[in-house]
């Protein structure tokens, strides 16, 4: 990776002189010159709005209404410093996304109260200025980190007027009346609205995004469709590839499917979790450094994120060799037939935690029917006693974040009410750690999830991510027919 300059005038009309650390020359005049011209008209002007641009408006349309009268700020966010000067890959906050479907760096979506509603104006930064040097001389111009939109056409692709953010920091603190900014991304703008904001006023705008994105809208719908094909492709890739997985280590996973995740879609939508043998039992293993070996389960949970930012969040928990064994059937089918009660319970005007409910209620009885754990069941159920080896919910919202929706209100979302367009994960487990003295020692080091992504209809369910495979039988078949 080349070294960038670091400007000394970046916005100054002389040509811009940099030097780093004494490593580079001064730039002459007559260099600073020759790169102000000889550079082709490059702006675009056949662009078409973004695909979402009608459904952009209508969450803008909704949020204006909610909050009339008030200056509602919505930051994109900055680059974090990854190590000296070179940064994390960047991901637009999800409220902005959501709102503009713009990804880009330090971007900031403004409406401002106008009549009875609001004027939206997305505030970006323009294509580098060439005249002063800014493009090849800043570590942020265009000729180190790429091209830019123009705000024209910025304008024609998200369907709103655009201006200059640069300018934004003292338009906001010249502003009067009340405004609410989302938090937690821009540090610019919040010390630009210091004295104009509080928190629990910022939070409610915050929680009401949050809570417009309980329901998924057809566009939400088919990206979401779009994240579980590709992940059910990266599935089958990492069964292709368990062999050398096993010469190498859990990495060799990680990275097939992180592959899978870059080609077909923007990323990974979360930490892959690729836990062979007794990881499974650790919920979150993102080391991913462990042996894969013959005979032992890996516990898969990963999904792939659209260019649009929707992700899929899917697990699968497979036999290494290709077959479970007697123990690992047992336990497997347990936690598939969890599933399928929770599932099951996933329907129009359910509350959110039936699924969670049936599903724990099954897991239950398996413990209680394996002697693991004292019956009856409903003193199980009523202590809590199943958790010590179910662990964690049975799922979650999904949609742009992998846990969405998540500072929604708890009346709204976990006490709430199941509704056509949501989507949520059912995702049962059993996990006996490798420590764990109350269980037979085979037990120990086995830990089972399966996860799919379901969508509420109006008459029921569907099952985004039904390519995959999920019963014992079918998994082995599946698995064998890749491998063959």
């Amino acid at each position: 990776m080349t070294d960038q300059p670091a400007p000394e005038n970046p916005e100054g009309d002389e040509p811009i002189k940099q030097r780093k650390n004494g490593l580079y020359p001064a730039v002459s005049d007559e260099l600073a010159e020759n790169m102000k011209s000889g550079w082709a008209d490059t702006e675009l002007r056949d662009l078409r709005p973004i695909p979402q641009a009608q459904e952009t408006a209508r969450r803008r349309a909704e949020l204006s209404a909610r909050f009339p009268g008030e200056r509602l700020v919505i930051p994109a966010g900055n680059l974090k410093t990854r190590s000296n000067d070179t940064e994390y890959a960047f991901r637009a906050s999800t409220e902005y996304a959501y709102l503009t479907g713009d990804q880009t760096q330090d971007g900031v979506l403004v409406l401002e109260p106008a009549g009875d509603g609001h004027e939206a104006t997305l505030h970006l930064l323009p294509r580098s200025d060439r005249e002063n040097g800014e493009f090849w001389l800043d570590g942020m111009g265009e000729l180190w980190v790429g091209r830019r939109n123009s705000l024209t056409e910025a304008e024609r692709l998200y369907g709103m007027p655009c201006a200059d953010v640069r300018e934004l920091a003292a338009a906001l603190a010249q502003a009067t009346g009340p405004v609410r900014v989302v938090r937690g991304h821009d540090a610019g703008v919040e010390a630009a609205l210091t004295d104009k904001v509080t928190a629990e006023r910022d939070e409610e705008l915050r929680i009401f995004v949050s809570e417009q994105r309980l329901v998924k809208d057809a566009f939400e719908i088919g990206e979401l469709q779009k994240a579980v094909d590709s992940t059910v492709r990266g599935f089958e890739d990492v069964v292709k590839v368990l062999d050398k997985a096993e010469a190498t280590s859990e990495r060799y996973i990680e990275g097939t499917f992180f592959l899978r995740a870059r080609v077909e879609g923007n990323d990974i939508g979360y930490g892959s979790i690729c836990a062979a043998g007794p990881h499974a039992t650790t919920l979150h293993w993102v080391r991913n450094d462990g042996p894969v070996r013959s005979g032992e389960l890996l516990l898969l949970d990963a999904g792939v994120e659209t260019h649009t930012l929707y992700t899929a969040d899917v697990t699968r928990t497979l036999p290494v060799n290709g077959r479970y064994d007697e123990l690992q059937r047992k336990i497997y089918d347990a936690v598939y037939e969890a599933q399928e009660a929770g599932i099951a319970a996933v329907k129009p005007g359910a509350k959110f935690r039936d699924f969670h409910d049936a599903s724990q209620r099954v897991l239950a009885e398996k413990l209680v029917e394996w002697g693991l754990v004292e019956g009856p069941v409903e003193r199980v159920i009523e202590l809590g006693l199943q958790r010590r080896w179910t662990l964690h919910g049975t799922g979650h919202m999904l949609g742009m974040d992998v846990h969405d929706c998540a500072v929604a209100r708890t009346e709204a979302y976990v006490d709430g009410v199941l509704e056509p367009g949501m989507v949520l994960t059912v995702e049962p487990g059993l996990y006996f750690q490798a420590d764990d003295l109350t269980v037979p020692e085979e037990y120990r080091g086995i830990g089972v999830r399966i996860e799919d992504d379901i969508l509420v209809t109006e008459d029921g369910n569907r099952n985004l991510s039904a390519g995959l495979p999920r019963t014992s039988a079918d998994v082995e078949a599946w698995m064998a027919g890749l491998k063959g």
